[in-house]
Formats: structure tokens, C-alpha cells, sequence
């Protein structure tokens, strides 16, 4: 866990973004009753996306470049790096993930991915600098997959699902949800350096009864009683340990034959 900055404050913080556009929601529901739960715990800062209004398009005030200025991507990249100018609302939620412990990411899966608007809180948040192109002094080596600049948070993301656990299952002809959220959980959050735990998941969301409405928003609140001391159940390997000496694929000796994603978590 990131270290408090406070003495006279133990209490670990949280960030909880959430990324539904319906206030009588069963995700709203969810998450009121998950940020009450877990403020008994941790102080929380809320990014409700929609309710403030958040854009989720990257454009030239985020590259720090006039309206209108041409340019390839390369010229645009380097003076992204170099002149750093991050509108203010960005600063706002970069300033709130600094803060965190734990970031909660709460969303539907729509299109078997995130909302836009979240995609887009990433692309725009996730800067770099902020959440990665930092290099190890004495390698040389981009610091990323386990040790970003973001490395010390933990991250439970809470997605509710139209389909059964069969249809994103393992074997189901939707695809594994493990697999449907690789973007997320390694490609975004292990990749700078936030360690994702297992996700919490909610089938046929669509349809809940109000008695199964209840019982999710208890599993949810229990699990966020002990969040504090949990776990991956199966982590993600680090860049550094090793397993891709030499290479940006893992080694040929581990895992020989195998191609899916679950290669990426340590067995």
C-alpha cells in the first residue's frame, strides 16, 4: 500500500470512479452504498464522470497546442512531453489518483469493453510523465507493468454484466471477462504500476430482482470490509523479474506452447 503522507491521519484513501450515466441506476445503487461501506475505512474521493460533467475527448488543450495547429504525431507527442500544460480538471483527478491507496473503477460493460467516457478519462488522466514514461537511472529501462510511476495503489474494478457466467466464462462464446478487461486490468492499471485485484463481478445485471438487488449490494459491502488486506488471487508478473529477459514477449522455457493472456499472471 502507498505510504500516508499524514501522521496525524492513518486512514488510507480511496478513489472511486464510477462511469454510468443513469442516477436511478442499479449502478448508482451500487455505488452509494459502496462508497458509504467503504468510507467506514478509507477516506474517499468521488469522480462521478457523468454527474460532473467530465469530456472525454483528448484534444489540443490537452496537448498544450492552439486550436487548429498542424502538426504529425511525433511533433505532437514530444511538445505533449516537453511543455506538460494539463487543463485544470485533468490536475483535479490526477491530484485525487496521486491521493489513493485504492482506485475503484465501477462501470457497465458495454460493447464487452468500458464506456467511453471512462476510456476517455484514461486517455486524458494517464499522462505521461504522471501515470508513465519514467525510466529506471540505472538501467535505462521505461519503469512500467508493476513499477509505473503509479506503483504502491491497489485496484478493484466492479463491473456488472448483462450476461450469465457462462456466456463470460471461460469457455463462453462471448469471451472470458478476464480476457475482455486484459486492456484495463494490465494494459492501463499494471502498466502503471497500479496492482489490480480480482474483479468483482455482477451476471445478468439487467435483469435483478429487488431481493437480488439487495444481496449484490451486500456481497459488495462485505468485500469492501476486508478490502484492505486483500490480494490478487492470481497477480500479473513484473517487467522486471525476469520472465521477458531479453525480449518483450515472455520466455519460450515458461509456459512452452500456451498463447493465452493468462501466461501474463504469475501460476
Amino acid at each position: 500500500m502507498r505510504e500516508s503522507t499524514s501522521v496525524s491521519d492513518p486512514r488510507p484513501t480511496a478513489h472511486w470512479i464510477v462511469a454510468h450515466p443513469q442516477p436511478s441506476s442499479f449502478n448508482t445503487r451500487l455505488f452509494h452504498d459502496g462508497v458509504e461501506a467503504l468510507s467506514r475505512t478509507h477516506d474517499v474521493e468521488i469522480t462521478d464522470l457523468h454527474a460532473q460533467g467530465f469530456d472525454p475527448v483528448l484534444a489540443a488543450r490537452d496537448l498544450g497546442l492552439p486550436l487548429g495547429r498542424a502538426g504529425n504525431v511525433v511533433d505532437l507527442m514530444a511538445e505533449t512531453r516537453a511543455e506538460q500544460q494539463v487543463p485544470d480538471d485533468v490536475l483535479e483527478e490526477q491530484r485525487k489518483l496521486a491521493s489513493a491507496d485504492l482506485v475503484v473503477l465501477q462501470f457497465p460493460l458495454w460493447w464487452y469493453g468500458p464506456p467511453a467516457i471512462l476510456k476517455g478519462w484514461f486517455d486524458r488522466v494517464l499522462t505521461n510523465g504522471f501515470a508513465y514514461g519514467t525510466v529506471d537511472p540505472d538501467t535505462g529501462i521505461p519503469l512500467r507493468y508493476g513499477d509505473g510511476p503509479l506503483a504502491g495503489r491497489r485496484a478493484l474494478v466492479i463491473v456488472t454484466a448483462g450476461e450469465d457466467d457462462r456466456s463470460v466464462g471461460s469457455r463462453g462464446v462471448s469471451g472470458d471477462l478476464d480476457s475482455l478487461l486484459f486492456p484495463v486490468t494490465h494494459g492501463t492499471l499494471w502498466y502503471t504500476g497500479i496492482e489490480p485485484l480480482d474483479l468483482h463481478v455482477v451476471h445478468d445485471a439487467d435483469g435483478l430482482a429487488a431481493a437480488d438487488i439487495d444481496r449484490e449490494s451486500d456481497r459488495l459491502v462485505q468485500r469492501l470490509a476486508a478490502i484492505g488486506s486483500e490480494s490478487p488471487s492470481r497477480p500479473f508478473r513484473r517487467l522486471r523479474d525476469g520472465d521477458y529477459r531479453g525480449t518483450r514477449a515472455l520466455r519460450t522455457d515458461l509456459l512452452p506452447g500456451r498463447t493465452d493472456l493468462d501466461i501474463h499472471r504469475v501460476s
